[in-house]
């Protein structure tokens, strides 16, 4: 993967309910082939989750629009699913509190957050 498509799959961890409940499915199906890859997206989206840097960021535009993304995650449970996560992928030792670092600020555009929306998605995947 290129560090492009690093981040774009962190953001996608990090943000979209889907997309984590789609790995968590994996774990549980013990279908990951690279666990030390995948713990390492894991890392990636959970400092998504951090406190919002100060400056080095590409544009504003990309920093409220993550901004608005950690927001939202919240009422997902997000956060505490990929702490989760980590742990059933052997990841134990803790990250370090911080910032997002500054060069994982992008504006990187993912499907809009809703619990109607998820819940849609969960009933058409299980009446298949």
């Amino acid at each position: 993967m290129t560090p492009r498509e690093q981040l774009e799959k962190a953001y996608a961890l990090a943000f979209d309910p889907a997309s984590l409940n789609e790995l968590w499915g994996r774990i549980k199906r013990h279908e990951i082939k690279d666990i030390a890859e995948t713990a390492k997206l894991v890392d990636m989206a959970l400092l998504l989750h951090q406190t919002l840097p100060e400056g080095g960021y590409s544009s504003q535009r990309a920093l409220k629009r993550l901004a608005i993304y950690q927001a939202r995650a919240r009422s997902f449970g997000l956060p505490c699913f990929l702490r989760n996560i980590r742990k059933a992928l052997g990841a134990d030792a803790p990250l370090e509190p911080g910032t997002v670092p500054p060069e994982m600020v992008r504006d990187i555009a993912l499907p809009e957050l809703s619990h109607h929306t998820a819940a849609n998605r969960h009933i058409a995947d299980h009446s298949r």
